[in-house]
């Protein structure tokens, strides 16, 4: 089993990270572990496994590991493993893995299984979930790693409380699918679930070459938070102040410095280029999900 490499992020005090670094161990048996001690390292260190060839990359995190792993490998021919141990795993419910069962998560990267999902990029950044221009950015902006700690999710509401009272910024839209070019806030989705287990790109699929983008249009910022939650609940979008389409290619600019944010984490700002690579990651994920 040394083809395969597992990189672990366990972004936590250090009683916390030896915790999760021996039940990592514990369950991959002699496979190579190779922990991050800092934000960031771990795209050095899938890109590291890759060079020397290892044919399964394993991030064991959260959806930010997920994110530095496979910018790691691009371009390599590995195949990405996901152990799901952060707050927030997102791509790994979207592939349907045991999000509780860590032992079968490992099973089903010794399982081979490998499907073929949709590579998307911002500004040359690869992301695999999703993207955020201006409101969800700016709140990922503004929480920071130790109020993250004492507040858990909570900290996010919290940061969107205090930004709410403000003026959004003007995001001008570059699509051939759209005819709406200004918005207030964008979410460009690769899979159906934002957040957590809500699906909220709801014709999204992970392997159709397609971005799927929720565009809201010139709304307050409280606004587009009441939407969200209508969004979330309701079976389709129907709301004349949000715009639903899908598109290989987008363009999002702004006059003014607007964050973006992609799998949860910060990654630039305006102006972004948008652009897809169909089945472009090997994951190795459950049968039944193919």
């Amino acid at each position: 089993m040394n083809n395969t490499a597992v990189i672990l992020n366990p972004s936590a005090g250090n009683e916390q990270a030896r915790h999760w670094q021996e039940r990592i161990e514990s369950i991959v048996g002699g496979c190579p572990v190779r922990v991050t001690l800092h934000s960031a390292e771990a795209e050095a260190l899938a890109r590291r496994a890759a060079e020397e060839g290892f044919g399964k990359i394993v991030a064991a995190g959260g959806d930010g590991t997920v994110n530095e792993v496979v910018n790691g490998i691009v371009g390599s021919s590995a195949a990405l493993g996901l152990l799901p141990i952060g707050t927030v795993n997102v791509f790994a419910m979207e592939l349907g893995l045991p999000l509780r069962n860590l032992k079968l998560c490992w099973d089903i990267i010794q399982g081979d299984n490998v499907r073929l999902v949709d590579l998307p990029s911002a500004n040359g950044r690869f992301f695999v979930q999703l993207a955020g221009v201006g409101l969800d950015a700016q709140v990922v902006k503004e929480t920071s790693l130790a109020f993250k700690r004492s507040f858990g999710p909570l900290s996010y509401l919290i940061s969107a409380a205090q930004i709410a009272a403000r003026q959004p910024p003007k995001l001008f839209i570059e699509s051939e699918s759209t005819s709406v070019d200004e918005a207030s806030f964008v979410l460009i989705g690769n899979g159906r679930l934002y957040g957590g287990p809500f699906p909220f790109f709801k014709h999204a699929v992970i392997d159709d070459g397609l971005f799927d983008v929720v565009l809201f249009k010139r709304l307050g910022y409280l606004e587009i938070i009441k939407y969200l939650q209508n969004v979330v609940f309701s079976s389709d979008i129907s709301a004349p102040d949000i715009e639903y389409f899908q598109t290989e290619h987008l363009r999002v600019t702004s006059a003014q410095d607007v964050p973006l944010e992609l799998d949860g984490e910060l990654a630039g700002s305006c102006p972004i280029d948008f652009r897809i690579q169909k089945k472009g990651l090997r994951v190795l994920a459950p049968v039944s999900a193919t």
